[in-house]
């Protein structure tokens, strides 16, 4: 899998995130501090819909 990091990553090493890599029908999310731990993996519509979600309800400076 290609996994990325969000370009919002901060911290020292910029290690204080989480890390996605995409496929045809799932969106599979993990720890980038602990990569080798299990993954959650969910249909990539179900995470398009949360992520306009967050954007849609995201406050400034918050």
């Amino acid at each position: 899998m290609n996994w990325r990091k969000s370009t919002y990553s901060s911290g020292g090493d910029g290690d204080t995130c989480v890390e996605i890599a995409e496929s045809v029908t799932h969106i599979a999310i993990r720890d980038s501090k602990a990569p080798t731990r299990a993954t959650l993996s969910i249909p990539a519509p179900s995470f398009t819909a949360f992520v306009e979600g967050v954007k849609r309800h995201s406050r400034p400076g918050v």
